[in-house]
């Protein structure tokens, strides 16, 4: 696998910003006469270019967390799989009512630069994205938002009820007027995913696959089992886990990456395993 890390200007953001870029390379070295076939060449597929996992983190991390305390790398290795993994600081994945435009930049701007500068498949049934804690809710989010651009959608230990965060975490009422607006309120829009759950069941896309996992003794709990509820009640295809003992860690979020992946593999063919892991 190559480890990329890419600085560039985001034209949505007005600033510049960073990702994190796994892309596979040929196994072995041509020039000594080692075979270097098993990885195909991602011109030569439909989509132009590799299959992706857009790969989210949570509200303290940054691009480059996933990558230092899991083993994101060893896991996709031997998967035939690009991962992305942006910036989008604080942001809840939204357009921040006082700050950058971060809903535009990670579902617009960002697929439409990493398909330039990488070789990256276009085709829905190629991408598919993840994520924990408020990544887990910007992975649905971008999914029941665009279920026309995502084959499944995952979140691992997810804040997928920011309605409910709003009156959670009182202390944080000044960074939740800055993101959401004041006074701060999702209902109805874009960022409601209860919401955008009832759309995707009204619509052609309703047979979207969701993952959904959580640890028993996370604070973030109940978001995984009210959005489980929510979703099943509608009809959704939803696979739910949960897990003894669990807290909100890196280290269950470790666990629980290679599983997400092996789900992508079996529900899409997104990420399959190919070759043993590295």
């Amino acid at each position: 696998m190559a480890l990329i890390h890419c600085d560039f200007f985001s034209d949505a953001l007005g600033m510049g910003t960073s990702m994190t870029v796994i892309l596979p390379q040929p196994v072995g070295d041509a020039a000594i006469g080692i075979d270097v076939g098993e990885v195909p060449d991602p011109r030569d597929r439909p989509g132009g270019g590799y299959p992706t996992l857009w790969l989210l983190h949570g509200l303290s991390d940054d691009h480059t967390t996933w990558a230092r305390r899991t083993a994101v790398e060893r896991h996709v290795s031997g998967r035939d799989l690009a991962v992305v993994m942006p910036r989008v600081d604080r942001s809840y994945y939204a357009d921040m009512a006082s700050g950058p435009a971060y809903w535009e930049f990670v579902s617009e701007e960002l697929p439409a630069v990493c398909r330039r500068m990488f070789r990256l498949s276009d085709r829905r049934e190629d991408n598919v994205v993840a994520g924990l804690s408020m990544g887990g809710y910007g992975a649905l989010k971008l999914a029941l938002n665009h279920p026309e651009r995502y084959a499944a959608a995952a979140s691992m230990s997810g804040a997928l009820d920011p309605a409910g965060l709003l009156g959670f975490m009182p202390e944080r009422a000044a960074e939740w007027r800055a993101i959401f607006g004041d006074p701060p309120d999702v209902t109805g829009t874009g960022s409601d995913l209860f919401g955008r759950a009832e759309a995707l069941a009204e619509g052609s896309h309703a047979g979207l696959p969701l993952f959904v996992c959580c640890g028993r003794d996370d604070f973030l709990y109940e978001h995984s089992t009210r959005f489980r509820d929510h979703a099943v009640g509608l009809g959704l295809g939803v696979t739910y886990e949960e897990h003894d003992d669990e807290e909100h860690t890196w280290g269950y979020w470790d666990r629980m990456l290679p599983r997400t992946l092996d789900w992508f593999g079996e529900t899409t063919g997104v990420g399959v395993r190919t070759r043993p892991e590295a």
